[in-house]
């Protein structure tokens, strides 16, 4: 069976697939994209990523946009998203869902095996450009060479995130074929925001591509700040799939990925019961296999993480406070 995706996926670490997109749901997604945009800035809706974090948790309001504003919304899923319909109709699409099935070697069927995870959307600061720093998702900077190797073979391929682009996009920067072997010394002693390391390549998406990537391979986001007030220059729809537990050896590695993806907040929503998509059976089992994978003990790892968050956030805020008033 050819699998031309997972080749150029297991050989350079990402793959990009041209036209995933017809032009009508260019132009529909992108309307949908500019509003709820339009509507976070200005307060309407809750949940967002702000310059200049990278990682959650992230600050309750929006910065101004002379600080940089957002740089995504969060929870394009979520019972009271507007426009949730059409962008489950994307998140859910066959095409989307074809590419997924053979990147994680599944099909679909009764025994549904896709675990529905993230679907935000990735915008342009205002006013000012912001950096990424290197990282691999799943596994620590701080990990040795020999850790390293052993968390690759252990973690890839474990989901299927991808970038889908309604506007032209070249604002990530991997370095191809990194998921299959630890850092070299160039790259672990690079600055975190190192502007170039040897053989990194920056991938170009025009609308309707996606760049479907390995969570570690090594990457960062370089996105260019638009003028305040002006067109939007980027809106990616960033998702990502995982794939069910499989037996008692699946178990501890389902409870790390179920903390990853539900410290996003998808935990606050995902049980409610207005939650249903009402769009056919199978993303509803894929819900059901995200709510079963943060349930039990995974759910109380999670509560802890989330609590220890919190704790660190405010033990931040009260130093900066103390260091900041002089005492």
């Amino acid at each position: 069976m050819s699998t031309p995706h997972l080749d150029a996926l297991q050989r350079d670490g990402f793959v990009v697939v041209r036209n995933l997109l017809t032009p009508s749901q260019i132009t529909e997604y992108r309307a949908a994209a500019i509003k709820v945009t339009t509507k976070t800035r200005t307060g309407g809706w809750p949940h967002f990523r702000t310059v200049p974090k990278q990682f959650p948790p992230w600050p309750s309001t929006p910065p101004p946009a002379s600080e940089g504003g957002i740089w995504g919304v969060q929870h394009l899923l979520h019972p009271e998203m507007e426009g949730r319909e059409l962008f489950a109709r994307c998140y859910f699409s066959p095409s989307i869902l074809g590419v997924v099935e053979e990147l994680l070697g599944v099909q679909g069927g009764s025994d549904e095996q896709l675990v529905m995870e993230l679907f935000n959307l990735l915008v342009a600061p205002e006013t000012k450009d912001f950096e990424l720093r290197w990282h691999r998702d799943d596994i620590p900077e701080t990990a040795s060479a020999e850790e390293e190797v052993a968390q690759l073979a252990a973690k890839s391929p474990r989901r299927a995130p991808y970038n889908l682009a309604l506007c032209p996009d070249a604002s990530l920067i991997v370095v191809p074929g990194s998921h299959r072997r630890a850092r070299t010394e160039v790259e672990r002693s690079a600055g975190p925001y190192e502007a170039t390391l040897p053989g990194q390549l920056v991938v170009e998406l025009q609308p309707g591509d996606a760049v479907f990537y390995d969570s570690n391979i090594l990457h960062r986001g370089v996105y260019k700040g638009k003028a305040e007030g002006g067109e939007e220059t980027r809106l990616t729809l960033h998702g990502s799939f995982g794939l069910k537990a499989d037996g008692e050896g699946d178990a501890e590695k389902m409870k790390v990925r179920a903390t990853a993806v539900l410290q996003h907040g998808v935990g606050a929503w995902v049980k409610r019961d207005d939650a249903a998509f009402g769009i056919g059976e199978r993303p509803e089992k894929m819900r059901a296999n995200l709510v079963a994978m943060g349930s039990g003990r995974g759910l109380d790892i999670l509560c802890r993480v989330r609590l220890g968050l919190a704790i660190s956030l405010f033990l931040y805020t009260v130093g900066e406070g103390t260091r900041q008033s002089g005492h």
